[in-house]
């Protein structure tokens, strides 16, 4: 994604400036100017140079001032003082002319390209290198200091680069580093074949080590063509994880990614980490015996989700699968609070925008939502939410929020924020309407809720401005700014926060744990939430974090509640 930069020779910073500029000037005119400094009075001696900013800062003098008696020694001098400042400024002027006349190695910079260059430098992802080489991962021939090829990113000297990344999100996740301590020596999942396609950045890096850590074998690819940190990939193959994936995948690479990670010469997955439902859909239709042979399936997101419930509506779901996008920790915590952080950060990176006054619209009031609506209300923005679920709509009603239709307000829009998890929400007919400007980006996992295809036509000019960020011009001069192409705005523009992410995290392995060593018959072939007590359990693991303190029942109280005084505290219906 980045390019390389365009040099003009040296920098103008270490250019040596000449101290003395001799004046363009004829033989016959130095051997006049002598003669005529000669019979000058002896009190006004100077350089030719100052005689002549004495003669121009005379010419400047009124018709008023020339009839009076010659000036005083005083004004003399402070004829010779302006004359000095005239001198420096033409002596700048000259520099810069002979500067201008200095070679170079390949012409002026252009502006454009100097802007250009400058986003991509200010604006690239954890890792990204400017000198990095564009040409494909697949044609690269790598091979870690251990001697592994069976990965492909696209730089694997940045290893050490992302390693560094990794272990300052260590820091922050502190769930994941206490189930390796708990659970490390008893290798919960030794024997388990992992193959995840999520996001690659270090959070999720983290994730992938505990689970190595705890016995398992991985291999991974990205669910997100735009969110792979390049640095953290290389770290993650570094230390023996084959992971294929690198930010700027085309849709084929995405594709090609996760079968690589699938069709490995003597190894077959028996369980699978999911985010979006594509890993999932891929070895479904194209390995479908490999299918039958997991022994479980853990999703993270309201696609995959939906995917899932749809194979097990028409009976083809043949493993059983935990549905963590809806257990309390994910809803919560990482889809609350995540956005809520995030949501700026992408926004900010990508336009600069400023949001007080502006007018938002949030195309959904769910979680996600929620988090995006409470943080651009928190710095002045005028906000309008979309909503289909009339108990949605009420919730955003209360908190202030007027709820409305997106046709009604998309005139005066200067944000559109999707959030809904389905396809269409902005059309071309929005787009139509929009005013020359106004922001589209997507906060939910697929790219499916803006309609990007109505976009792809001649008539309409895209043109890339940053990374991840174009220009949608109209035949009127019209523009519409997109973000990452519709894709996840946090994650393909920013980074989100570790701690939030430890919560998600740790859902995922214990949910993998539960699934592997589950008995015959526990876990039919469903759609299943995670128990109320792993979600209590992966909350408690945070709480030192913050010195907190969890009040305990008494066993009077417990009896009085009807529950164990360890837990669960709640029944499954209970809506937090």
């Amino acid at each position: 994604m980045a390019k390389e930069k365009n040099h003009t020779g040296d920098s103008w910073e270490d250019l040596a400036l000449p101290e003395y500029f001799p004046e363009p000037c004829t033989e016959e005119r130095a051997e006049e100017e002598d003669t005529e400094e000669a019979a000058k009075d002896s009190a006004v001696k100077c350089s030719p140079t100052l005689l002549r900013m004495l003669k121009a800062a005379e010419s400047r003098w009124t018709p008023r001032d020339r009839d009076k008696a010659e000036p005083s020694e005083l004004g003399r001098k402070v004829s010779e003082a302006e004359a000095l400042k005239t001198n420096m400024q033409i002596q700048l002027n000259d520099q810069q002319e002979e500067f201008n006349k200095l070679p170079t190695k390949a012409g002026p910079r252009p502006l454009s390209h100097s802007v250009s260059q400058l986003s991509a430098d200010s604006f690239s992802s954890v890792g990204s290198v400017s000198s990095e080489d564009e040409s494909p991962p697949q044609k690269k021939p790598q091979k870690t200091s251990k001697g592994l090829t069976d990965f492909c990113v696209k730089n694997i000297k940045q290893a050490a680069f992302g390693r560094k990344g990794i272990d300052i999100a260590q820091q922050e996740m502190p769930a994941l580093m206490i189930l390796r301590k708990r659970a490390g020596g008893e290798k919960p999942l030794a024997g388990a074949k992992v193959v995840g396609c999520t996001h690659i950045t270090a959070q999720t890096a983290v994730l992938i080590e505990t689970l190595t850590a705890l016995g398992a074998q991985c291999r991974w690819a990205a669910c997100n063509i735009f969110s792979t940190q390049n640095a953290v990939a290389a770290a993650l193959a570094e230390g023996g994880i084959s992971v294929f994936a690198w930010k700027g995948e085309s849709e084929d690479d995405f594709l090609w990614c996760i079968d690589r990670c699938v069709a490995a010469d003597a190894w077959e997955p028996n369980l699978i980490l999911d985010d979006g439902g594509d890993l999932t859909q891929w070895i479904y239709k194209k390995y479908p015996s490999l299918f039958k042979k997991l022994k479980g399936i853990v999703e993270e997101s309201v696609t995959g989700i939906y995917r899932l419930y749809q194979l097990s509506k028409a009976g083809k779901l043949c493993v059983p699968a935990m549905n963590v996008n809806d257990s309390v920790t994910k809803q919560k915590f990482d889809n609350i609070y995540c956005c809520k952080e995030s949501i700026l950060d992408g926004l900010k990176r990508t336009t600069d925008v400023m949001f007080g006054g502006k007018q938002v619209v949030v195309c959904g009031y769910g979680e996600v939502g929620k988090g995006c609506c409470a943080a651009l209300k928190g710095l002045g923005a005028i906000i309008y939410v979309t909503e289909v679920d009339p108990i949605c709509a009420l919730q955003a009603c209360m908190d202030g929020i007027r709820v409305i239709t997106l046709s009604e307000v998309i005139r005066h829009a200067d944000m559109v924020i999707t959030c809904t998890g389905n396809k269409n929400v902005v059309t071309r007919e929005h787009f139509d309407r929009m005013r020359s400007g106004c922001i589209v980006c997507n906060m939910g996992h697929s790219n499916t809720e803006i309609d990007l295809a109505s976009l792809r036509t001649t008539e309409l000019k895209w043109h890339r401005v940053r990374p991840q960020v174009d220009h949608i011009i109209w035949p009127d001069g019209k523009r519409v700014v997109l973000l990452a192409e519709g894709r996840l705005l946090n994650l393909s523009c920013s980074t989100v926060p570790s701690f939030v992410l430890s919560v998600t995290a740790a859902t995922q392995a214990l949910a993998l744990i539960e699934l592997y060593n589950a008995p015959a018959g526990r876990y039919k072939q469903d759609v299943y939430l995670l128990p109320k007590k792993m979600d209590e359990y992966v909350a408690s693991l945070h709480l030192p974090m913050f010195d907190a303190h969890v009040t305990e029942l008494t066993d009077e109280q417990a009896q009085y509640l009807g529950i164990s005084k360890h837990g669960p505290f709640k029944p499954n219906y209970y809506r937090y």
